[in-house]
C-alpha cells in the first residue's frame, strides 16, 4: 500500500507493474516513466523497469489494513494485460471479495479480457470496474464495460486529448475527466470538458474534474488551483466554470 496524490483515491496497491502501450493514450504514460525513475532509485519491484512483472505478496496487505480505505489497484500496471495469468486474476478477485471492507477501483484499457474472465470471477459490490476512454477511437471500451457484471461501472477520461461526441452515460455510475500532464501534455478543449460534464448532470452521474494537466492548457490563468499551495491544488489546475467539481459515488461497505 502506498497514500497517493491521485486525487480520486485514497491509496494505492501494485499486485502487479509493468504493461505496453495499447492506444494514443498511452504515448505518454506516467507509470511508465514513474518506473524509470524507481528502477533508478533501487526499488526491488521495479527492477525490470516497465516489463510486466506479478507481486503476489501484495495480495497479504488489505487483510492486514486497519481501516476501511479507498484502494486504485494497479496504478502502475493493468490487471487484464494478456500476460496476467487468468489464475492470478482470480487470486486477485478472491482477495478483494475477501476484504470487503475496503473499496477497490479497478481500472484497464483492455476490457475485453475482463469480460472474456467475467464468469470466473465473482464480482462483490466493493469492486468499481472502470475503463480508460481517451478519444473516439477507443469508444468500443465502453461498450464492453456495460456487459461486464460489476457494480458500479465508471469512465476515467483521461488524458482526454478529444471530443467524445457519441458518449452514452447509461449504466455508468461515475465519470473522471482529466487532462494530460507530461512535458508534452497535448491540449484538452474546455468544450470537450463542458460536454462531459453536461451528459453528466442530465443523467445525474457524479463528475469528478481532476485538472488541467498543464497550465497552457487551463483556459483560467487565474485559477487560485494551479497553486502548489492551494488545499485543492491539482496539475495545471482543476477550476472548470469557476468551480472544483470531485462528485463521487456512494461507498457501500
Amino acid at each position: 500500500m502506498q497514500k497517493t496524490n491521485i486525487e480520486w483515491s485514497e491509496v494505492t496497491s501494485n499486485v502487479t507493474s509493468g504493461c505496453d502501450s495499447v492506444s494514443d493514450g498511452c504515448k505518454y504514460c506516467y507509470a511508465r516513466t514513474l518506473s524509470k525513475r524507481l528502477k533508478a532509485m533501487g526499488s526491488k519491484k521495479y527492477k525490470d523497469g516497465f516489463k510486466l512483472r506479478l507481486h503476489p505478496e501484495e495480495l497479504k496487505r488489505p487483510y492486514k489494513w486497519k481501516k476501511p480505505k479507498l484502494v486504485f489497484l494497479n496504478s502502475m500496471s493493468d490487471l487484464f494485460h494478456k500476460d496476467v495469468p487468468s489464475s492470478y486474476i482470480q487470486e486477485v478477485f478472491h482477495m478483494m471479495n475477501s476484504t470487503q471492507q475496503h473499496t477497490y477501483q479497478v481500472l484497464t484499457k483492455r476490457p475485453e479480457r475482463a469480460l472474456e474472465l467475467a464468469s470466473q470471477l465473482s464480482w462483490s459490490k466493493n469492486i468499481w470496474m472502470g475503463v480508460s476512454i481517451e478519444n473516439e477511437k477507443v469508444m468500443n471500451r465502453l461498450a464492453i464495460l456495460k456487459k461486464i457484471p460489476a457494480k458500479l461501472r465508471f469512465l476515467s477520461l483521461e488524458p482526454l486529448i478529444g471530443p467524445l461526441p457519441h458518449l452514452n452515460l447509461s449504466k455508468i455510475k461515475w465519470v473522471i475527466v482529466g487532462g494530460e500532464s507530461s512535458a508534452h501534455a497535448r491540449p484538452i478543449d474546455p468544450l470537450w470538458v463542458k460536454e462531459i460534464h453536461i451528459k453528466c448532470k442530465l443523467k445525474q452521474v457524479p463528475f469528478f474534474f481532476k485538472q488541467w494537466g498543464v497550465t497552457r492548457h487551463n483556459p483560467n490563468p487565474m485559477d487560485p488551483t494551479i497553486k502548489a499551495n492551494h488545499p485543492l491544488h491539482a496539475k495545471g489546475g482543476c477550476q472548470l466554470f469557476d468551480k472544483v467539481y470531485r462528485e463521487m459515488p456512494e461507498i457501500e461497505r
